[in-house]
């Protein structure tokens, strides 16, 4: 009987609009942010490589907000360590990982196989995989456009280049230089001097100052630090700053600055991760796509010559103007390239040769 009351008055309880109370189903848990990550090969500097990729993480992480969380590692040196460290950030949970320099490319590929759900951007690498993208500038525009700067600050006619290493990208860019310059000035000559490393500021400034000694009175690098730019600046010579604007470091030898800029490329990479449209594939954008400019030009350098410097950056952006078209000689005295003809991207992507004006060979 009591089992039986008992009974009676829950049921009562239930129907009854004093005891009801309002029930709803459990929120659906947010969505966790996508997990991203860079690889840098030096530490992270005011200026310079690394400067310029920590920019783009920086306006990936602003303009994607609360989607993404964006973490770096820094000063990852190329080989074993690059693939340790790449391997850690996959098992860390990272989704899409970016790995910005040319020596990261076969570990990228090698922990690419172990980890088929993320995606991997070798950023100036060239080799793709189901899941690795490879994206890279044409930074041979920016260097062309600063060799007609130096070619019409120098008053020696001679010019300096401090080299890393002698991958096609450098070759490139001492060739674009120096055809930069000499078109003119045909009188002018660039020395080169190979450091076979992206990264030590003592070796990058003795270098300089070797060439300094040599008759240089203008000088560029593709190095990763801002060595070379002082050692301008207390030498009372001429530079063209490179990967940022260095006049902070060079106000009076900074002539102008080729920038490079990956804001836009890496956030339409996570966006397309985010909605699952991510593909692999090979990206080459120079001056026409923004991610390489001609900026920063120094106190000394004539309007006309920045003017002259702007219209030849229009000319590249719009297809008028192409560094490398012939007729091309390279160094050693060989017809490289016929009168009109344009090299094709395979010919400029393995450039294996230096042009007439450069003094020095390809380093070993």
């Amino acid at each position: 009987m009591y089992k039986n009351l008992a009974a009676v008055l829950a049921a009562a309880c239930l129907l009854s609009p004093a005891f009801s109370q309002t029930t709803s189903l459990p929120a659906a848990p947010a969505k966790a942010p996508l997990k991203i990550a860079f690889v840098y090969v030096t530490p992270v500097l005011p200026y310079g490589w690394v400067h310029q990729l920590e920019l783009g993480r920086q306006t990936l992480q602003a303009a994607l907000g609360d989607k993404v969380k964006t973490s770096y590692v820094e000063n990852v040196a190329e080989g074993a360590d690059a693939e340790r460290v790449i391997r850690d950030l996959a098992r860390a949970g990272n989704k899409l990982i970016f790995t910005p320099s040319f020596g990261y490319m076969e570990p990228t590929l090698k922990v690419a196989k172990e980890f088929p759900d993320v995606k991997f951007e070798s950023i100036t690498g060239y080799k793709t995989a189901p899941n690795v993208a490879v994206a890279n500038a044409r930074y041979y525009e920016g260097r062309y456009l600063s060799g007609i700067a130096a070619g019409r600050m120098t008053k020696t006619n001679v010019a300096g280049y401090v080299a890393g290493f002698p991958i096609p990208e450098v070759l490139q860019g001492i060739n674009a230089f120096t055809l930069g310059m000499r078109s003119v000035n045909p009188k002018a000559v660039v020395k080169v001097i190979w450091l076979n490393t992206w990264f030590d500021p003592s070796r990058e400034r003795e270098a300089a100052m070797t060439l300094f000694d040599q008759g240089v009175d203008v000088i560029a690098f593709h190095t990763a630090s801002t060595a070379v730019m002082a050692a301008a600046q207390e030498r009372g010579k001429l530079a063209v700053a490179y990967h940022s604007d260095m006049r902070a470091v060079a106000p009076d030898a900074q002539i102008v600055a080729v920038t490079h800029h990956w804001g836009a490329y890496d956030t339409a990479r996570a966006r397309a991760v985010l909605s699952g449209t991510w593909k692999s594939g090979s990206v080459w954008g120079g001056v026409k796509a923004g991610m390489i400019r001609l900026e920063g030009f120094g106190p000394k350098v004539p309007r006309t010559v920045r003017d002259e410097v702007l219209a030849r950056e229009r000319d590249i952006a719009s297809g008028k103007l192409k560094p490398f078209t012939g007729p091309i000689m390279d160094n050693e005295g060989h017809l490289v390239l016929a009168k009109g003809q344009a090299m094709t991207d395979a010919q400029i992507l393995g450039m294996n040769f230096l042009v007439a004006g450069v003094q020095g060979k390809i380093a070993n």
